[in-house]
């Protein structure tokens, strides 16, 4: 009994060994640098999508920047912030006005200017209308994104 089970292990052995000899001989080794994928061309519909998203998203994350605003007046009467918030869209109607409110004051600031010279320039035409001083203060201001293509209209105008 001993040899009939040793005879069948060795012949186990054999067509294992002979199974993995056989393997090794179907593997060739290929010296080709092309890659072929097959994909669905619903991917590609994902992906521009995605990348559509992705620009909507982040438009808004860009609006902002660092520039100066025009601080016009500190008071804790709402009435008085409406009132310069009034006359500042009057007298300078491309000048966009914010009436924020920080408990207990009422603070209206003026304009989106990114450079300083610019923001001096209208400075000095509000202290006309509001004697008690109107300030350059840094702050974030809204920026007018231009849509790609926007750019070489307004040159060619």
């Amino acid at each position: 009994m001993f040899r009939s089970s040793l005879l069948v292990g060795v012949w186990l052995l054999s067509i294992i060994f002979s199974a993995a000899a056989q393997d090794s001989i179907f593997i060739t080794k290929r010296d080709t640098a092309t890659v072929s994928v097959i994909k669905d061309q619903r991917i590609d519909g994902l992906i521009r999508k995605q990348i559509q998203i992705n620009e909507e998203t982040s438009r808004n994350a860009r609006r902002q920047d660092k520039g100066f605003r025009l601080l016009v007046i500190s008071t804790t009467l709402r009435e008085e912030a409406l009132a310069a918030k009034t006359k500042v869209y009057s007298y300078f109607p491309e000048l966009k006005a914010y009436l924020f409110h920080q408990s207990p004051y009422y603070k209206v600031k003026a304009g989106n200017f990114k450079d300083r010279k610019e923001a001096e320039l209208y400075q000095r035409r509000l202290e006309l209308l509001f004697p008690k001083g109107v300030f350059i203060i840094n702050d974030i201001i809204e920026v007018k994104l231009r849509l790609p293509g926007e750019e070489d209209q307004l040159e060619q105008d």
